[in-house]
């Protein structure tokens, strides 16, 4: 199973040159250090950054330079800093071609719940509800099954949705996944060393596995 640098960098392998990429809370921020040579892309973070760099090494951090969960980042050459205002214009308008976003939730319909956990305290919603609302088109970077031992590929979300039917593919600790039409989820790849049976054993929603499925290379 891959740990959450090994689905950062699966995912970090959809990434395509001259993208304009929001990087969400969570493993979707590690998907800056993993970035493929030779593949230029914008790094969004929606508390006003674009340009967005790697994580800094230790003792070279500036704690001016955040991203929307809080971690200190870097900034590459050209990248600019600017308010909160402008940078949900920039979602709203639809000038990012990609969202990756953590969830703890999924539905075979493609509805997502990454905002609120019932009776936990919550900040607020933040700009999720935003990124889904306008993203064209948005990965989801999750554990696949929660501390209980419970699927979080689900027939139906049982959390507070933050949006429906947007999300377009799933990379987790087990394989990736695409939505599809018609509803459902897709393996695509598996995870290095995860069988297909440990793979349908943790997925509660409907879930289509071709004959032949191919091994995940990171």
């Amino acid at each position: 199973m891959l740990d959450k640098n090994g689905i950062a960098k699966r995912i970090a392998k959809e990434v395509k040159d001259g993208m304009f990429v929001n990087l969400g809370i969570g493993i979707p921020t590690l998907v800056a250090n993993y970035i493929p040579e030779g593949i230029n892309v914008e790094l969004q973070s929606e508390n006003g950054i674009l340009g967005m760099g790697p994580f800094p090494f230790e003792g070279e951090e500036d704690a001016d330079l955040i991203n929307a969960g809080k971690q200190t980042v870097t900034l590459l050459k050209g990248s600019s800093i600017f308010d909160s205002a402008m940078s949900f214009g920039m979602i709203r308008a639809q000038k990012v071609n990609l969202t990756i976003l953590g969830a703890m939730e999924v539905s075979e319909n493609g509805d997502i719940a990454n905002w609120k956990i019932p009776g936990k305290m919550v900040k607020g919603m933040g700009g999720a509800m935003d990124l889904v609302a306008s993203a064209k088109n948005i990965i989801v970077a999750m554990q696949q099954v929660n501390k209980a031992g419970q699927s979080k590929l689900l027939q139906k979300c049982d959390l507070p949705l933050t949006g429906i039917k947007c999300v377009k593919k799933i990379v987790t600790e087990l394989g990736v996944y695409e939505i599809l039409p018609e509803g459902g989820f897709k393996l695509l790849e598996r995870a290095p060393g995860v069988s297909v049976d440990h793979i349908r054993n943790a997925t509660a929603g409907k879930l289509e596995i071709s004959d032949d499925i191919k091994e995940m290379v990171l």
